[in-house]
């Protein structure tokens, strides 16, 4: 039932998550260590994360939100007991605490379990749970420290996992911020009654493949049996092998293309600077530029992968080879760099198709949509003036768990 065999057929099914507690914990002292570059209004993000569900709903499209998912798996008991076994560890908590977080938050109901794990808990709000455990690692903490950080990067769902072909990779996240959001993934694909019969494949197991990170962000199902993924600050070459050997062995991809981008923070992932708008049709930010690539094929030895080598000029080429096609079309909109650079700060490229030729962008990117517009692309609009300000657009808060050739 659930495959992504491209990044712009139909679009029938997603998961994303609506802003909540967790983003309410932003401060300007810990936004950087959050992995935000500002702190956002709550109350008009959520505005509009739901004006933008709303436009995919209009389309037909299936919305499931994130914390509902968890919450019912974790009314399963061994999918609860596999969450907080993980959550809390006395590396992390210290061993005298842990046993009595696990306690105070397993008699919770899955509803506030999920708030508070998603949220994050303080240490004043764990003494309205439960009375403080004889720990020094508790004990040492401010009253408004946490025991539990916030996870307000679970808005951007492409990332801890990415559904490629008929399986799905859980993601190794890079930064620590976002390690723990890996665990929720992990119980939903595993216990959640939607995804029980569900016959797909795991393609990588990011509890299992630390320190070798891969993010959604930076893979894109091209289509054609070709999987296009860029070795990013946050995606490491070791984890494109990985991913490219499973692939294969399964017979469920043909061809990976790895582009070595550059490692900084303006090209977080690759989709910050290249999305597909329709097949063999790019959006590529001008400062992006050519890069080295490498097309990654079965060996003739199971355990080998064929590399071929291509230099930056050859990128474009690269992957209409890997597509089947003569050539590729790359829209990139004419403008300074000036105001280019600040269109792709703000999401720009990184636009969600919903059917070939239909994406959905950030109001605030001008110049690209009328540009991808006179091109023939029918862009649909919303307002992202808060959603953006965590750096990530419409394809990264949406991780499509079905979608057509």
């Amino acid at each position: 039932m659930f495959h992504v065999d491209s990044e712009v057929g139909q679009l029938r099914q997603v998961i994303v998550h609506r802003p909540g507690l967790e983003l309410k914990r932003l401060t300007p002292d810990n936004a950087a260590d959050l992995l935000f570059d500002g702190v956002l209004w709550v109350s008009e993000a959520q505005a509009e994360h739901d004006e933008f569900t709303a436009t995919l709903r209009d389309r037909g499209i299936i919305v499931h939100d994130y914390a509902d998912l968890l919450a019912q798996t974790l009314a399963i008991d061994e999918a609860r007991t596999y969450m907080l076994d993980r959550v809390f560890d006395h590396r992390l908590h210290g061993p005298l605490a842990v046993r009595a977080l696990r306690r105070a938050l397993g008699e919770l109901d899955p509803a506030t379990l999920t708030t508070l794990l998603i949220g994050g808990i303080t240490r004043s709000e764990f003494r309205e749970l439960a009375q403080e455990p004889q720990s020094i690692a508790f004990r040492s903490l401010d009253q408004d420290g946490f025991v539990l950080a916030p996870l307000p990067n679970v808005l951007y769902q492409r990332d801890t996992s990415c559904w490629i072909y008929g399986g799905v990779s859980v993601n190794a996240m890079h930064k620590p911020a976002r390690m723990r959001e890996t665990v929720g993934d992990e119980v939903i694909y595993r216990w959640h009654p939607m995804f029980l019969d569900g016959g797909f494949q795991v393609w990588y197991h990011g509890a299992d493949s630390r320190p070798a990170s891969v993010e959604g962000g930076d893979i894109l199902v091209m289509g054609n049996g070709a999987v296009l993924v860029g070795m990013s600050e946050r995606t490491q070459p070791q984890s494109v092998e990985m991913l490219a050997h499973r692939l294969f062995s399964a017979g469920a991809a043909s061809t990976v293309l790895a582009v070595d981008m550059p490692k900084a923070r303006a090209f977080m992932h690759l989709d910050t600077v290249l999305t597909m708008a329709d097949y063999g049709v790019f959006i590529k930010y001008a400062g992006m530029g050519m890069l080295p690539s490498y097309t990654l094929e079965p060996g003739s030895d199971p355990e080998e992968l064929k590399i071929t080598e291509h230099l930056p000029e050859q990128m474009h080429d690269a992957i209409a080879a890997a597509l089947g096609l003569p050539k590729i079309t790359v829209l990139t909109a004419t403008q300074d760099v000036r105001s280019a650079s600040r269109e792709q700060w703000d999401d720009g490229c990184n636009v969600l198709a919903l059917s070939p030729g239909v994406v959905v962008a950030y109001d605030r990117n001008v110049t690209t949509n009328a540009y991808l517009r006179d091109h023939g692309i029918e862009v649909i609009t919303v307002r992202g003036s808060e959603l953006g300000r965590g750096r990530g657009g419409p394809r990264c808060m949406t991780c499509p768990i079905e979608r057509d050739a």
